[in-house]
């Protein structure tokens, strides 16, 4: 069994020189803590090698290097690198997600190019991956890939963790491939990002954009489920905590010390990035030195700017306005013995870079929106015993986890230089008590416990699929329920209405049968073994109007009312409403636009399906809430279902129709089908060899799941096949041949 790890870039840099190929191992933090992983699984990484080959030979050379780590490369060409990669990971998506519309380019070529890669990724990896492997996705370069995956190997276990911000839905869906990318990312069984905003903006952009319905963190499609979930990813914490004391990051310490002299230091550290606030940084710095005189000459910025696409325009134009203010700040205030900002263009070594986390008195982590930002856990871990204040963005996915920190407004520069006064001021206790408070989080949160945490839900997630997968409905349990129903002399069949014999409408009074229905229920009539009971939630006049031509028998409002032999009977009397139950509901029909109030003569229910998807759940939530008190008083039961609340009584439900059922006759043979919450009581009533299904959603409770309501119709028609009734009518012929796709599609799913 093998673990796969995609991602848009190998751990290692491939380099060419005068021919010859040298291969350097990344220690990013991602590397480290998958390399720490324990797993039975054998992990291999697939990604790109940093490097554009057009020669075979020279792909054919570093591929067989590669393959002796266990790395597995996906090849490139330079057109590729810069219209997926430079084009619409990085000039796209990559400033969308950031709140950054300005910098957003939107090409054709781009869009192209990103599916390209995508689809190159997907057949590397169909090329590699064998029955049991599992494959983890990373970051958002592959966001198509877990979609593209699924369909072409529909049981394979994928994970995907998206590394940077997940913007709210009003960003999110001025993306014109919102769809198809949300589509993407369901492929994954499991989906998570670094905080549980990212989770909620996430589920929130698919409810509004796919309209589909999410559970708490989990929407099942299909024949397996999909879990969002929040988990901070970390550092390694001990390699910092301890670098104080490697002989080499002491002497580094000490080149520092002589750098600076006594000056209190200030670290910034950055990578090239509008996203980073470097300018607000700056200007807040410039402030505090012009409303702040007494600090002249006692305190010193160093600011590291590691170099990241300075070639693409919006970043040199970055880098040019970054050299501007720090000259502008130097210029103004520099004397012969001190410069208030030094300035680094380059990435410095681990012991240069812990050697300056371990000396720096404030750090200055101020990004306008980051999707974790390391640096802030690496400068707190790297305190050992000496004392250090972190100024943090609370733009940034680490201030959810380092709350000790002096959090501020990025984007308020008054802000940051009251808060470096703070920092300055404030007393060591006070410095060394804040720093252990956040070193007990992150000694705990590591990047070891990230990726075991991910692959632990991961794992859970993959296991329930399986045991979905297995309640699905294959050819073989569709012949096991052939013969028992040719076996029997004596059948009752259970058919829940909406959901199951007909499609949800947004308006309910749309969901009127089709001919097709009629025709498939009349035929399971005419065998007198047969005896049909729609069991449903709807009111009496319009199942009556529907299906009363039908010798079926009919229970309408969960059981409230029911029909035999055309004839209707009340189980309970017509409750009377109270003025403050309706008028609660009616305040949330005004607070709800496009919800409605259905009256039932034993039922009341509130439905939104029309409405937007997060006001509707909000809205159904709050009135849940609302209803509790009065429904105890009143004793009355709350049934939340798909899209609808409904206040019944609760003295009957479907189960107790299946009871008064069986109570009457003996059958040898059962089944029943239903696809909302209120049919559980119907399969919770039957004897554990019925022939239970539940319709969409897969049910704890029914033998069988049948994915999609569309599938209903050919299973009964080939029911009523079974029965040895012919005909050469041409519906008749067009259910025998809807029955007969319906079988590929099981043989397929086996």
């Amino acid at each position: 069994m093998k673990l796969y790890i995609i991602s848009n870039r190998l751990p290692v840099k491939v380099s060419e020189k005068n021919g010859t190929f040298s291969f350097t191992r990344s220690e990013g933090g991602l590397a480290t803590g998958l390399d720490s992983l324990q797993t039975a699984y054998e992990k291999h990484w697939i990604g790109w090698p940093g490097i554009c080959v057009d020669n075979d030979s020279d792909k054919q050379a570093i591929g067989e290097k590669l393959e002796e780590l266990n790395f597995h490369p996906v090849f490139l060409s330079d057109t590729q690198i810069k219209n997926y990669y430079e084009g619409y990971s990085n000039s796209t998506i990559w400033p969308l997600c950031h709140y950054f519309f300005a910098y957003t380019l939107y090409k054709d070529t781009f869009w192209q190019a990103y599916r390209e890669v995508n689809r190159r990724f997907c057949e590397t990896i169909c090329r590699l991956i064998g029955p049991e492997d599992k494959v983890w996705v990373q970051d958002y370069q592959l966001m198509l890939l877990p979609g593209m995956l699924r369909e072409a190997v529909p049981d394979l276990c994928i994970g995907y963790f998206h590394h940077i911000p997940f913007p709210s839905y009003e960003f999110f869906r001025i993306l014109p491939e919102r769809a198809e990318i949300l589509k993407g990312l369901l492929g994954a069984d499991f989906i998570a990002f670094h905080t549980h905003d990212y989770m909620r903006h996430f589920i929130s952009a698919v409810e509004r954009v796919l309209r589909m319905n999410f559970k708490l963190d989990e929407i099942q499609l299909g024949n397996r489920v999909v879990r969002i979930d929040a988990l901070p990813m970390g550092i390694n914490y001990d390699l910092y905590h301890n670098a104080s004391t490697q002989p080499e990051v002491r002497q580094a310490v000490d080149r520092t010390r002589k750098l600076f002299g006594d000056h209190k230091l200030i670290l910034s550290v950055d990578r090239l990035d509008y996203s980073k606030g470097i300018l607000h940084r700056l200007r807040g710095f410039a402030a505090f030195l012009e409303h702040h005189p007494e600090y002249h000459g006692k305190v010193a910025l160093a600011m590291i700017i590691v170099p990241s696409r300075d070639h693409v325009g919006s970043y040199a134009q970055l880098k040019t306005k970054i050299d501007e203010e720090i000259g502008s700040i130097n210029g103004a205030y520099s004397t012969m013995d001190w410069t208030p900002v030094y300035y680094f263009y380059h990435g410095f070594s681990f012991e240069e870079l812990t050697a300056m986390y371990h000396m720096a008195d404030i750090a200055l982590v101020t990004p306008l929106r980051d999707g974790m930002n390391l640096v802030a856990k690496e400068y707190v871990a790297a305190k050992s015993e000496n004392p250090g204040v972190l100024i943090l963005s609370e733009m940034a996915g680490a201030a959810v986890e380092l709350t000790d920190a002096l959090l501020i407004n990025p984007n308020d520069t008054g802000q940051i230089e009251r808060a470096i006064c703070q920092a300055l001021e404030m007393p060591v206790e006070e410095q060394l008590r804040r720093l252990q408070n956040m070193q007990k989080i992150i000694s705990t949160q590591t990047v070891d416990k990230w990726a075991a945490d991910f692959t632990d839900e991961w794992n859970d997630i993959c296991r329930k699929n399986i045991s979905f997968r297995k309640k699905q409905i294959t050819a073989n349990a569709i012949g096991t329920i052939k013969q028992e129903y040719n076996r029997a002399k004596k059948r009752l069949i259970l058919l829940d209405y909406d959901g199951t014999l007909a499609a949800l409408k947004p308006r309910p009074e749309d969901a009127e049968p089709t001919p097709e229905l009629i025709e498939t229920l009349q035929k399971l009539c005419e065998d007198s073994d047969n005896h049909i009971v729609i069991n449903s939630g709807r009111d009496h006049f319009t199942l009556e109007k529907w299906l009363g031509n039908l010798p079926v028998s009919i229970a309408a409002e969960h059981g409230a009312f029911y029909r035999e032999n055309g004839l209707w009977h009340k189980n309970i009397n017509k409750p009377v409403w109270s003025a403050g139950l309706l008028s609660i509901l009616k305040l949330f029909v005004a607070k709800t636009p496009r919800s409605r109030l259905e009256v039932k003569e034993t039922a009341i229910a509130w439905h939104y399906r029309e409405s937007d998807a997060w006001l509707g759940t909000l809205r159904a939530q709050q009135l849940a809430n609302e209803l509790v008190s009065i429904c105890i008083q009143q004793k009355l039961q709350i049934i939340q279902g798909d899209k609808v609340i409904e206040i019944k009584s609760p003295d009957y439900n479907k189960g107790s129709e299946v009871s008064r059922q069986l109570k009457k006759e003996y059958y040898d043979f059962i089944l029943a089908i239903g696809d909302d919450t209120t049919d559980e009581d119907m399969f919770k009533a039957l004897p554990k060899n019925a022939a239970t299904i539940k319709v969409g959603y897969v049910s704890e409770t029914a033998r069988y799941n049948l994915p999609s309501q569309e599938q209903v119709l050919p299973l009964l028609q080939t029911l009523v096949n079974i029965s040895g009734e012919s005909s050469t009518n041409d519906k008749v012929r067009k259910g025998l041949n809807s029955a007969l796709h319906f079988f590929k599609e099981l043989l397929n799913l086996k």
